[in-house]
């Protein structure tokens, strides 16, 4: 299952890092959908009927643009049926947040979509998963292994992966200033965050009285692979680099019953196992991430791809990254507010604070 998501990158850099190229094999940057960009809030803790970055054909928007250009919009976690009668969508009596590969066929909430080619990727740093041991869940942060960029891979120092001073240099190279304008290609290959693709499936409900249309979207999930069946019997069904993406958006040249072989468990992801503070969905904070070792509860020592995640996100501005999402009532907000600061986004926080004793529970 795939219960709780992460994902801390504001919009403009979303969209960076999720370029792709078309059939043609240019390389594009996708804009977001009108008005989609305010719509998403980064956070280090997202549950469902929460608003996650979700990448689709730019056909169903448009139906005169090509099948095979991709476009980023804002859809709510927990799919909501065309059919759905109800006024209310709260009113829904089972959850969707989660959809079985085996049944996707089956159940007809998931196979109209899946059928119409309402094919979806939600975009995410990485999910969170819960391991029971006895009456304990021990929580852990799931994510892709980060690799070096290009520009990385002769450092003399291969300990030391992608410093913060080296990223940010390799950052500076690249001119990502100004946002993509529609029809334009990517101005560079992304070097930052390799976000998590999850396969989804996604359907327009407009209220029966009449309304605004609300996107939303299930993650499909399949048996967990080797590495994380310790953890738990189900994961998401990840797609792998940019083909695999490509031929689960392309409804067009890929027919359901194609990109439903796509729908594998894939052994290509890492983990860390993280405090207990992420078990309440109000929490919203870098703790969610912090990894921590289970003996001694201290910080976990950093791997490649955990000083990936520090370098790049050290390095990152700030200023670009909207505030995370909470779920905190006025009051929870104003007594945080007088007791720590202003959050500044990405895993910033956390990084700052990664030499820092971690706070116990």
């Amino acid at each position: 299952m795939c219960g709780r998501t992460a994902c801390t990158l504001a919009p403009d850099e979303v969209s960076r890092a999720c370029s792709y190229r078309n059939r043609g094999g240019r390389r594009r940057q996708p804009r977001w959908r009108d008005g989609d960009a305010d719509k998403y809030r980064p956070s280090y803790n997202k549950s469902p009927q929460s608003m996650s970055p979700v990448l689709v054909s730019q056909r169903h928007f448009d139906k005169s643009a090509p099948v095979d250009e991709c476009v980023l919009a804002s859809m709510r976690w927990g799919l909501i049926p065309a059919w759905f009668k109800e006024n209310d969508p709260s009113k829904m009596q089972y959850s969707t947040s989660n959809c079985r590969s085996e049944n996707i066929l089956e159940k007809k909430s998931y196979k109209d979509p899946l059928l119409k080619g309402q094919r979806c990727v939600i975009m995410a740093d990485g999910f969170y998963e819960w391991q029971r041991n006895g009456k304990e869940k021990q929580p852990f942060f799931i994510y892709f292994a980060q690799k070096k960029g290009p520009s990385q891979e002769k450092k003399e120092d291969q300990h030391d992966l992608m410093s913060p001073t080296c990223l940010k240099e390799n950052s500076e190279m690249r001119d990502f200033s100004s946002g993509p304008s529609e029809g334009s290609e990517a101005p560079a290959e992304w070097t930052g965050w390799r976000l998590l693709t999850m396969a989804g499936v996604f359907d327009c409900w407009t209220p029966p009285g009449g309304g605004e249309p609300l996107y939303t979207y299930s993650v499909i999930t399949v048996n967990a692979s080797p590495t994380l069946q310790s953890i738990h019997g189900r994961m998401p069904a990840i797609l792998d680099g940019e083909e695999e993406v490509r031929r689960w958006l392309d409804f067009g040249e890929v027919k359901s019953l194609d990109a439903i072989k796509l729908l594998q468990s894939k052994d290509i992801l890492t983990f860390h196992p993280v405090s207990s503070f992420v078990n309440n969905s109000r929490n919203n904070s870098p703790e969610c991430l912090r990894p921590v070792d289970l003996n001694s509860k201290k910080e976990l020592k950093a791997t490649a791809s955990r000083k990936m995640m520090m370098s790049w996100l050290s390095s990152s501005s700030p200023s670009k990254r909207k505030e995370p999402d909470t779920n905190e009532t006025k009051e929870e907000q104003d007594h945080n507010a007088k007791t720590q600061n202003k959050p500044v986004g990405g895993l910033q926080l956390w990084l700052q604070g990664a030499n820092k004793k971690p706070r116990t529970k």
